[in-house]
């Protein structure tokens, strides 16, 4: 039987059979989940990454607080924690709130402290890591509790695009530039695909990567896992076929009213600005279907600032915690790099 934590008034234990059945319901009413929070997303995540889920959940006597999925990985004999987990590129996971929005300050960042009291509680007595490394989703803002936990809180950066004013205003709040190359005539088509373009888009990603000698653990399984599992429209592979073939394109992910540009954009010898028209294609289509935000998944890599920010982005914050022994925060290094 899982080990329960009470923490005055709030019970924090692995979600039972009953939890898991609803868990879905419950990622959809919190306004700080994603679509790497969703029950399939996680058993693909953890299927991928060689870890076993632990996926926490913490109530008020009846009423669920919260949501919490935790990953837990062995090496060299050593227990470690994550969420998300290291090498998949998953760009945000951690906790997750429910029924908090009629709540005054004081009650909300009370529960808040508890529930991720009693979550480390349950870590640290079923776990026992020596590392701990945690996103959390820009949404969730209050991470104080980690802070008073002696985690290491370092600031990270994502761009988002306000889709709400109509596809007209976006398109003018972009630079020159980017209005220039969206505008391009040529002959191009840019669609929304499904298995033969993410192995198209992930390949290429994945050959760019290993021309730079650098890791990428995204593979086209992986992706395509999602893809088949994940509610549809969840998963939304976009390509830019030219003469017959994918010349580049983007695999992004849509969640209540955000989609994000999570997988794709890899460079191409082609002249025709190819990420450009794939990333209107998505806002554009995107705005159609009512999404209220374009997530550009990342602003920390100067090299990469300077294209997303011609679509006239707003910068937004996100935190990543961290805490371990001193001999394990040599390892801080090694997982930062790892998405």
């Amino acid at each position: 039987m899982s080990t329960t934590i009470q923490k005055r008034g709030i019970s924090v234990s692995r979600a039972d059979d009953g939890d898991w059945r609803r868990w879905n319901d419950l990622v959809e009413r919190s306004p700080e989940a994603n679509v790497f929070h969703y029950r399939e997303s996680l058993e693909v995540q953890a299927d991928r990454a060689g870890a076993e889920l632990h996926p926490l959940v913490g109530y008020k006597g009846q009423e669920p607080v919260g949501l919490f999925p935790v990953f837990e990985l062995r090496k060299g004999g050593m227990t470690m924690a994550f969420s998300p987990p290291p090498g998949l590129w998953v760009s945000y996971l951690g906790p997750t709130l429910l029924n908090q929005a009629k709540l005054k300050r004081r009650k909300a960042e009370r529960r808040n402290r508890l529930f991720v009291d009693g979550c480390l509680n349950w870590i640290e007595r079923e776990l026992g890591p020596k590392y701990v490394q945690i996103r959390s989703d820009p949404a969730y803002r209050d991470v104080r509790p980690f802070e008073w936990s002696e985690f290491d809180v370092d600031v990270r950066h994502t761009y988002e695009v306000d889709l709400t004013p109509g596809e007209d205003d976006v398109l003018m709040s972009f630079s020159r530039d980017a209005r220039n190359n969206i505008r391009t005539d040529g002959d191009y088509r840019v669609y929304e695909g499904g298995h033969d373009e993410i192995e198209a888009v992930i390949s290429q990603v994945a050959q760019r990567h290993a021309d730079q000698d650098e890791a990428y653990g995204v593979t086209p399984e992986f992706v395509t896992d999602l893809y088949d599992r994940l509610p549809d429209g969840t998963v939304r592979p976009y390509a830019c076929e030219v003469d017959g073939e994918i010349a580049g394109g983007m695999v992004a992910l849509e969640f209540d009213d955000t989609v994000y540009r999570w997988q794709g954009g890899a460079k191409h010898d082609r002249d025709l600005p190819v990420n450009d028209l794939v990333d209107w294609a998505i806002v554009s289509d995107a705005i159609d279907r009512g999404v209220e935000r374009y997530d550009l998944v990342g602003a920390n890599e100067r090299r990469l600032c300077e294209y997303k920010a011609k679509f006239g982005p707003e910068l937004r914050s996100y935190y990543s915690l961290e805490r371990g022994t001193r001999v394990t925060n040599a390892l801080s290094s090694v997982y930062k790099r790892l998405r």
